[in-house]
C-alpha cells in the first residue's frame, strides 16, 4: 500500500518520461534495497549511522515547528518572480512567475530525509565534538536550511540559492525559527561556489542543478574539502538518467570509499579507512 502511495505521488508531479523512469528506479530500489538494521556493514561508524540515525523514528524537539512551517508554505499562493539557472542554460538565468505552494511541493525535501540530515549533523556533532561547517547547495524555501541549521545553533551553515525572490522566502523561515547560525549567498551558483565556498567542510547536501554536468561539476569541485570524516549528501540521486550516470562514477570516483543510496539522497563518504562498499539502504519516508 505504501508503495502504491508512492508511484500515484510521483506520476501527479512528473510528466511522462520521467514518471515512467521514477517509478521504475522506485520498484528497483524498492526491490534491491536492504532493509537492513546495519547487519554485514564492518565500519563501527558506519553501522552507527545505518542502525541508530537512519533507522531513528523519534521525534526532536525542533521537528514540529518546522513542519508547521512547511505547511503554511504549501498553502501559501503568493507569486514569485523566480529566477531559474538551472533550466535557462544561460548565465542570467530565466524568469519565471511560481506560486510558494507549486515551489513547496515540487522542491521541497520531504520531512523525512530533512530528518535524517538533522540526525547526521547531530550525530557528527557528537562525534567531532566541535561546530561543524555545512555547506547546502540549493537552499529553495529554506526547510531543508532549518533542518540543517537547528541540530546545534554553534554550527555554521552556509546555503546557497540563485533566485532572490526565494531566498528572501527562506530568510522568514529562519527569522521564524530565531536561527541566527545561517550565512546565505544568493546569485548563479556557477558562480558562487566558487568564490564563497570554505576551504574545509564537515556536511554538504546538494539539491541544485540536477543535471549530470553541474553535479559532477559541483561534486569534483567538493570532494577535496570534504573533511575525512565527512558526509556529503545529494539529492534525487534517481531523478533522470543522467542523474544516475552521476551517481555511479561518484561511487567508482577513486576518492570516494562508501555510499549508501536512499533513494530520495546519496550519501558518500570519503574516509580511508573504510572498505570500497555500496549500499542499498531502505528507509520509510512519510513525506
Amino acid at each position: 500500500m505504501h508503495m502504491c502511495k508512492k508511484l500515484c505521488k510521483f506520476a501527479a508531479q512528473m510528466n511522462k518520461k520521467d514518471t515512467i523512469h521514477r517509478i521504475w528506479a522506485y520498484i528497483r530500489h524498492h526491490l534491491t534495497a536492504w532493509n537492513t538494521t546495519g547487519e554485514g556493514i564492518h565500519s563501527p561508524y558506519l553501522f552507527r549511522i545505518v542502525r541508530f540515525i537512519l533507522r531513528d523514528e523519534n521525534s526532536y524537539y525542533c521537528f514540529s515547528e518546522i513542519e508547521r512551517v512547511r505547511r503554511r508554505l504549501l498553502a501559501c499562493t503568493d507569486e514569485l518572480d523566480v529566477t531559474d539557472y538551472g533550466s535557462a542554460g544561460s548565465p542570467e538565468g530565466k524568469l519565471i512567475r511560481r506560486r510558494v505552494c507549486d515551489i513547496a511541493k515540487r522542491q521541497l525535501e520531504s520531512p523525512r530525509m530533512g530528518q535524517v540530515l538533522f540526525r547526521l549533523v547531530n550525530f557528527m556533532g557528537e562525534e567531532r565534538k566541535r561546530p561543524l561547517e555545512i555547506l547546502e547547495l540549493g537552499t529553495s524555501l529554506g526547510v531543508t536550511t532549518a533542518y540543517l541549521a537547528s541540530a546545534d545553533s554553534r554550527n555554521h551553515v552556509m546555503t546557497m540559492e540563485g533566485s532572490e525572490a526565494v531566498l528572501r522566502v527562506a530568510q522568514g523561515v529562519w527569522r521564524e525559527r530565531k536561527l541566527e547560525n545561517i550565512e546565505w549567498v544568493s546569485g548563479n551558483i556557477d558562480d558562487t561556489l566558487y568564490i564563497y565556498a570554505r576551504e574545509r567542510l564537515d556536511v554538504m547536501f546538494l539539491d541544485a542543478n540536477h543535471t549530470y554536468e553541474a553535479t559532477m561539476r559541483y561534486v569534483n569541485f567538493l570532494l577535496p574539502r570534504l573533511d575525512e570524516k565527512g558526509i556529503l549528501a545529494i539529492d534525487d540521486i534517481h531523478y533522470s538518467r543522467e542523474m544516475e550516470q552521476a551517481w555511479e562514477e561518484i561511487k567508482s570516483d577513486p576518492r570516494v570509499t562508501t555510499t549508501m543510496d536512499l533513494y530520495h539522497m546519496g550519501l558518500v563518504f570519503v574516509d580511508k579507512h573504510y572498505l570500497k562498499r555500496h549500499y542499498k539502504i531502505r528507509i520509510v519516508d512519510n513525506g
